[in-house]
């Protein structure tokens, strides 16, 4: 993408109360210079603070639309939460790991965090692309408390290991886990795919409706509500194909549910009827 602007956020210091970012969003700020971020108020707890005090904030060029504009956060952001949350377009480059809701509710534009994201990153994202260079906590690409759609599009890239409840109640988009993940991958899904490279913990797709998970490394133990239905070789699951030998189960049973579970048939021998 062709960036007109780069606004460039370079900390001065930490807070131990986390810093709120969902108001500084490209859809906000592509008009703003740099008078505009001095006078800005942050939220932090239950208060505003001057945005100036904790980072110095640099505007390079001009943009006519948030699809125009690149930002850049420097410095140690595992107290920085909300980044991108509802952003519909533009880039946005996290160089640190992340606090909170990193891509919440993003309906465009693409993050990349050059660390590790806490809990909730994706969560209820309707579009665009969110890629994490480390790890990610649990809650992935799920439902907020209390509600029962989770991301319904995008997609979302962990280059290292997942924790619980990974896409839950995924209801469409794609994840995709480069790692190992935790426990209940894709429970309450209804739509999408969701690949693990690694090994997975126990329970992915439990109460599943419908869509895909396909895990090419290891299950320890899957719920009894799956039932084997057939070696396959090469499928395609979701548009995308896939090389090996893999078994698909069918589940959550106890559901009714017609999701597919796809395993990398060479590591999961041990779980054939």
């Amino acid at each position: 993408m062709f960036n007109l602007k780069t606004i460039t956020f370079n900390q001065k210091k930490t807070s131990p109360i986390a810093l709120e970012f969902d108001e500084l969003i490209p859809d906000k700020i592509y008009g703003w210079e740099k008078s505009d971020f001095e006078k800005y108020m942050v939220p932090i707890g239950n208060s505003k603070f001057p945005l100036s005090d904790y980072f110095d904030v640099e505007v390079e060029g001009e943009a006519e639309s948030p699809a125009q504009v690149k930002m850049i956060l420097n410095g140690d952001l595992g107290r920085v939460k909300y980044i991108g949350t509802k952003m519909t377009d533009g880039q946005i480059i996290a160089n640190s790991s992340v606090d909170l809701h990193c891509g919440a509710e993003m309906a465009g534009g693409s993050i990349l965090v050059n660390g590790d994201a806490e809990s909730y990153a994706g969560r209820e994202m309707t579009g665009g692309e969110l890629e994490i260079i480390g790890n990610v906590k649990e809650f992935c690409g799920a439902s907020y408390i209390g509600d029962w759609r989770g991301m319904t599009g995008g997609i979302i890239t962990i280059h290292g290991n997942a924790g619980k409840q990974l896409g839950e109640c995924l209801t469409g988009g794609e994840i995709h886990v480069k790692g190992n993940c935790d426990i209940l991958a894709g429970i309450h899904m209804n739509k999408g795919l969701i690949q693990i490279d690694g090994d997975v913990t126990r329970w992915p797709g439990g109460q599943m409706q419908n869509g895909d998970i396909v895990i090419n490394g290891s299950l320890s133990r899957f719920l009894e509500g799956f039932e084997q239905e057939d070696f396959v070789k090469n499928p395609t699951i979701s548009g995308k194909s896939f090389s090996g030998n893999y078994i698909k189960f069918t589940g959550d049973i106890a559901r009714n549910g017609k999701g597919s579970l796809w395993l990398a048939a060479e590591k999961n021998r041990h779980l054939l009827y």
